[in-house]
């Protein structure tokens, strides 16, 4: 083990979500997940904002694997600065998925709930560094400069 905390997340950039209205014949968990993904768009609007799910995190308490062990799952949304460089604030829906700490109480759950927040902080962080972002930019100039160029129009379906 290289890290104190393991983080896993899918991402959804919520920029990327054209179509709202849910495939008739999806499965229950799918159908729930694209409604959560709706209320997150609604609450938090779509660019800059980023829905993370299957995600997880695992905090190791002692150097014993099979002591000392708090496994929580998240999802919800990040938000970054304007340029998408840094994280400003996450909203998570967190759960203790399983612990093997014999002196766990509430209140330290409650605690690492809030670590949870923090550490996805972090690691979004590192996830957006470890990206290539200047690759992006480059793309994003070129497609504002092409719309510039048409006088905002780019064509059907592009």
């Amino acid at each position: 083990m290289d890290r104190w905390v393991e983080i896993s997340f899918d991402c959804l950039p919520l920029r990327s979500v054209g179509r709202l209205d849910i495939p008739m014949d999806a499965s229950p968990k799918y159908q729930q997940r694209c409604e959560r993904i709706k209320a997150a768009m609604e609450r938090h609007g779509s660019y800059n904002s980023y829905f993370l799910y299957n995600a997880k995190a695992i905090f190791h308490l002692t150097n014993d694997p099979q002591k000392g062990m708090l496994d929580f799952s998240f999802e919800g949304t990040v938000l970054t600065d304007s340029t998408d460089e840094s994280t400003k604030s996450v909203d998570l829906l967190i759960q203790l998925q399983g612990e093997t700490c014999d002196w766990l109480s509430q209140g330290v759950v409650d605690w690492f709930e809030q670590t949870v927040r923090e550490a996805v902080k972090v690691e979004f962080d590192r996830y957006i560094h470890a990206g290539d972002l200047q690759k992006t930019r480059e793309r994003l100039q070129e497609i504002e400069a092409a719309s510039d160029g048409a006088d905002g129009f780019l064509g059907m379906y592009l």
